[in-house]
C-alpha cells in the first residue's frame, strides 16, 4: 500500500491557484509570453494539446497553446480552457471591439473635441466608435476643409483640460495637409492622419465586395472616378451609403485608420 507523503514545499514557493476561464468567442485576453492581445476566434484540439486563436484589433490572427497560467484577463493571470456547450454568454462588444456597457448613459460632453475632415469621416467614426465616444463624452465634429484648421484651432483655444484631436485625410510627407498639421500641432493639439486620398479607401475592399480601390487619374474627381471605374452610378452620395452599410465593425477598416482614431480618443480623454 502506498504510504502518504506530505508536501514539504515551502509556502512561498508554491504557485497560487489561478482561475480557469472558458475561451468563449470575443473574450479579449493577452498572451503572457508574447504580450499579443486579441479576441478569441476559435479553440481547436491538436496533437500537441488544445490551442486558441486570437485576433487583434488590426485583424491579425495568432495561435497559442492553452497552457496553464498562460494568459492575462483584465490584468489577472488565468488559465484558458475549452468552453463547454451551453456555457455562459460572454459580454457583448461594441463595433470598435470594446466591451459593451449595457444601459450606460452618455457622459456629459468633455471640453476636448475630435475634428475630422468631412461628413463621411464623421459618419464612419460614429459607426465604429460611436458607443465608445458617448461613454467617454467625446464629441466629433467635421471640418469643411483642412484649410480651415488653423482658424478652428485658434478659436477653440486648446488647453490641457480641453485637448483637440484632428483626423486628416491623405496625411503624407510633403503634402498640403502635412504642412498645415505642422503649423497647429503642440502639446494640446494632436493631428494624425491616414495615407488614403479619401476615407472611402480606409474601408477594406473585401468588405465592400470589390477586388480593390481603383486608381483614378490625376485631374479627375476621385469619388466620381471610383464610381465610374467600378461601374456604379455616378452618384457619390449613394456610393458612400453603399460603402458605409458594408462596415459592421473595426474588422472592416484598414489598420492605418484604426490606430489613428484610437490614438485621438486616448489623447482627448487623457487626464489633464
Amino acid at each position: 500500500m502506498r504510504s502518504y507523503q506530505p508536501d514539504l514545499t515551502p509556502p512561498w514557493k508554491k504557485s497560487a491557484p489561478v482561475p480557469e476561464v472558458p475561451a468563449e468567442p470575443d473574450l479579449v485576453v493577452e498572451d503572457v509570453a508574447t504580450g499579443f492581445c486579441g479576441a478569441v476566434v476559435r479553440c481547436e484540439k491538436t496533437a500537441e494539446g488544445p490551442t486558441v486563436t486570437l485576433e487583434d484589433r488590426f485583424g491579425k490572427h495568432r495561435v497559442f497553446p492553452m497552457a496553464p497560467r498562460g494568459f492575462l484577463l483584465e490584468g489577472r493571470v488565468v488559465t484558458l480552457v475549452r468552453p463547454s456547450a451551453g456555457g455562459p454568454v460572454r459580454p457583448a462588444r461594441t463595433a470598435s471591439g470594446s466591451v459593451a456597457v449595457p444601459g450606460a448613459r452618455a457622459r456629459v460632453a468633455r471640453a476636448g473635441r475630435i475634428y475630422v475632415e468631412g461628413r463621411h469621416d464623421a459618419e464612419l467614426v460614429e459607426r465604429v466608435w460611436g458607443d465608445d465616444l458617448r461613454i467617454e463624452g467625446v464629441v466629433v465634429e467635421y471640418l469643411e476643409g483642412v484649410d480651415d484648421l488653423p482658424a478652428i484651432v485658434r478659436e477653440f483655444s486648446p488647453a490641457p483640460d480641453a485637448r483637440l484631436g484632428v483626423l486628416v485625410d491623405h496625411l503624407v510627407p510633403g503634402s498640403k495637409e502635412s504642412r498645415i498639421a505642422a503649423q497647429v500641432s503642440d502639446g494640446d493639439v494632436l493631428v494624425v492622419g491616414h495615407p488614403y486620398i479619401d476615407v472611402w479607401e480606409a474601408v477594406k475592399p473585401s468588405s465592400v465586395g470589390i477586388a480593390g480601390w481603383p486608381v483614378v487619374p490625376r485631374g479627375q474627381d476621385w469619388k466620381t472616378g471610383v464610381c465610374r471605374a467600378l461601374g456604379w452610378p455616378e452618384n457619390t452620395g449613394a456610393a458612400w451609403q453603399r460603402i458605409l452599410s458594408s462596415v459592421h465593425s473595426y474588422r472592416d477598416l484598414q489598420p492605418e485608420l484604426l490606430g489613428r482614431v484610437e490614438e485621438l480618443i486616448d489623447f482627448v480623454t487623457l487626464p489633464a
